[in-house]
């Protein structure tokens, strides 16, 4: 039977000046893993640690810095926190429960205190119900036909036929561009605040005489370019009244219509179908046009008193007549208290 011959495993034999620098390395090699074993004692043990109390400490991390239990003072508990309901322009009142701060806790403990009895803190929210509630000619509430900021209201180009009920607090009103033909009385009822109205580039023919007279803040009416034949009745606090461009006859004119305006300063009566001044005037007047009309006489106290020629009337600077008929140098008695003679023809 024929054996085999094992071969031996080759010994490597080195020499003897290599020997001590392997024994060397193999030692330093041991050296270092015991040092790496036993300087990470803190991982070691935060490893051993229970989940919950990894997320303890992670949640106690605050940018680079490191909280303790013992400076972790109060948790803010806002799971108890509640909204106000919003339940649109039907309830005007919002009742908002305050939120308690819980007192210092541990953290073996729940962050979750009960919420002890608070204070009720009223909201109350600002009420639309004056915009909402005026309806339009459209059947829909003015503020959505018109624009509504504050307490002015911008109807301009809206396509309207009638003026839409407004809301009691406007002080400003601009209609302008569109289709109304006719003031009613009660267009401007209870509107005690309103200053400005206008209603320039319309169809209207008539205002009915009480539409306006119950306004006791007018300053401003601004009537240009409708269909006009006669003024109605003006409240006293007017100061700039603009009925230019419309078809306005001397008769359409009370007599004295303009002498109760006391603040009145600008009266523009441009482009219509007057045939003589209105007047009396008031004194506080500065401003005066009349041109393009079909003026062709004047009275000698259209402008001044002649019983009193040391009268003067230094406001009234603007006085136009050109456009009209009528001679200005016919009538020299009717200028002397005037600071400047009248724009029109002298010849």
């Amino acid at each position: 039977m024929d054996v085999k011959r094992i071969q031996p495993f080759p010994v490597l034999f080195l020499p003897q000046n290599l020997m001590k620098p392997l024994v060397f390395l193999s030692l330093l090699t041991l050296m270092l893993q015991e040092a790496g074993t036993a300087s990470l004692p803190g991982e070691r043990a935060r490893e051993e640690q229970s989940p919950e109390e990894n997320d303890t400490f992670a949640s106690l991390l605050v940018g680079n810095y490191a909280l303790s239990p013992e400076d972790y003072s109060e948790v803010i508990d806002l799971s108890s926190y509640e909204e106000p309901a919003d339940y649109g322009d039907q309830i005007s009142e919002a009742e908002v429960n305050s939120t308690a701060l819980p007192t210092r806790t541990s953290l073996t403990q729940s962050t979750v205190v009960p919420r002890a009895s608070s204070a009720h803190l009223t909201m109350t929210r600002p009420t639309t119900a004056g915009l909402l509630n005026s309806q339009s000619s459209h059947g829909l509430p003015t503020c959505l036909v018109c624009v509504c900021l504050g307490s002015s209201v911008y109807c301009d180009d809206a396509d309207l036929e009638d003026l839409p009920h407004l809301p009691q607090m406007t002080t400003y009103l601009y209609a302008r561009f569109n289709h109304i033909s006719h003031i009613r009385a009660e267009d401007f009822k209870g509107l005690t605040k309103l200053k400005r109205i206008d209603l320039s580039s319309n169809s209207i023919s008539s205002i009915h005489n009480d539409a306006l007279r119950m306004l006791p803040a007018l300053q401003d009416l601004i009537l240009s370019e409708n269909q006009l034949a006669a003024l109605p009745a003006l409240p006293s606090a007017i100061e700039f009244l603009d009925v230019s461009l419309n078809q306005l006859q001397s008769s359409g004119i009370q007599l004295g219509a303009f002498l109760a305006l006391e603040k009145l300063q600008f009266l523009y009566l441009a482009d219509n179908s007057l045939d003589s001044i209105p007047g009396p005037l008031p004194l506080s007047l500065r401003s005066l046009h009349l041109q393009n009309n079909m003026i062709e006489t004047m009275e000698r106290d259209a402008f001044c008193d002649s019983r009193e020629h040391r009268h003067e009337r230094r406001q009234l600077e603007d006085i136009r007549l050109d456009g009209n008929p009528i001679n200005l140098s016919l009538f020299p008695e009717a200028y002397f208290c005037l600071p400047r003679l009248p724009v029109g023809r002298f010849t």
